[in-house]
């Protein structure tokens, strides 16, 4: 196959969404991922939900399924049983995703079927028009919460690791330099491989992560997580996280000050869960972890699932055909 542009994997559709919407440069970084990653658009299938993030299949030149509400995990989830040499990505939002989804997402992230999940978290609704949602922080003013939301907010990192995923990985929507590498590694990942990437939504609630993503502070609110590398941050890498003892907590520090030198500073091991569940917790003054935070090496699901005889398989659905239950007259089973 010859080698493709990210041109190449655009349709000729008219892109909607509102001037200023973060999913404009999620769908640019996504189309130079399967540019770069080497996608083959006759075996790439997107499969989204129902959402302003859900109309991503239209933009992209694979196949693509446009379902239900919710219901993007379960349907993806058949089309990779049915085909599993196909790239099949799921794109939900924090509602479709943690709402009605939340159900078929944890069941895809406890199978680990090889799907690369995008979950573009806004922190509302969008597309009807700015309810609060699942990963709302308390407070939210919205439409349907106008003295502000009550709920407690799901963290899709605590979900997805409480889930038994085996990759989790977060970035930002305008991040043109890392987001589109970190799709590559999500569609490399062998199994399902979940990436938040935190969007801003311009009309609902904008810049409700100013504080992480603005380009002008991320060097001192963002710790990008690399496998083996020192957990430093800042504009001079003259920070870094270093493991509290006394109450088992991340907490930042700065090189030169207290004594603290680089051998003080946490090494990322993206195989570590406790680690992990620390990383994904951090929130400001912290710096917000982002990278690739939680990878570990597990069976996909449709490995065990195609390892099976087929014979037996067919036999088995053929006796259950045949063999039904035989009732009697008070409709017990005989």
């Amino acid at each position: 196959m010859a080698d493709l542009s990210f041109k190449d994997f655009a349709t000729d559709q008219e892109v909607r969404w509102c001037p200023g919407c973060g999913d404009y440069s999620i769908l640019k970084s996504t189309l130079k991922a399967l540019a770069e990653g080497g996608s083959d658009p006759a075996k790439t299938v997107f499969v989204s939900g129902i959402g302003c993030s859900s109309r991503m299949p239209y933009y992209i030149e694979t196949y693509g399924f446009h379902t239900i509400h919710g219901r993007a995990p379960a349907v993806a989830t058949g089309v990779k049983l049915a085909n599993p040499d196909l790239d099949v990505w799921v794109v939900t939002g924090d509602g479709d995703g943690f709402s009605i989804g939340g159900n078929h997402l944890l069941h895809a992230l406890r199978r680990n079927v090889n799907l690369n999940i995008l979950l573009f978290n806004n922190e509302i609704y969008g597309l009807t028009k700015g309810q609060y949602s699942p990963t709302s922080r308390k407070g939210t003013k919205s439409p349907s919460s106008p003295g502000g939301s009550l709920d407690a907010p799901i963290g899709p990192g605590q979900f997805a690791l409480g889930a038994g995923a085996t990759f989790f990985a977060r970035g930002v929507d305008i991040d043109q330099k890392r987001l589109p590498g970190l799709l590559i590694e999500s569609k490399e990942h062998e199994g399902t491989a979940l990436v938040e990437i935190l969007q801003n939504c311009i009309v609902y609630n904008k810049d409700v992560f100013e504080d992480v993503a603005a380009k002008k502070t991320a060097a001192d609110t963002q710790v990008q997580c690399e496998h083996g590398k020192p957990l430093l941050f800042g504009k001079n890498s003259d920070k870094g996280l270093r493991l509290n003892t006394a109450n088992l907590s991340l907490e930042a520090v700065t090189i030169g000050e207290d004594g603290v030198t680089e051998a003080d500073i946490l090494i990322h091991d993206e195989t570590s869960l406790p680690l992990a569940q620390m990383l994904v917790n951090l929130a400001p003054p912290l710096p917000v972890a982002m990278g690739v935070i939680y990878r570990i090496e597990k069976t996909p699901y449709e490995a065990s699932f195609r390892n099976r005889k087929t014979g037996e398989r067919r036999r088995q659905v053929k006796d259950l055909l045949r063999n039904g239950y035989v009732l009697d007259r008070r409709g017990i089973r005989d």
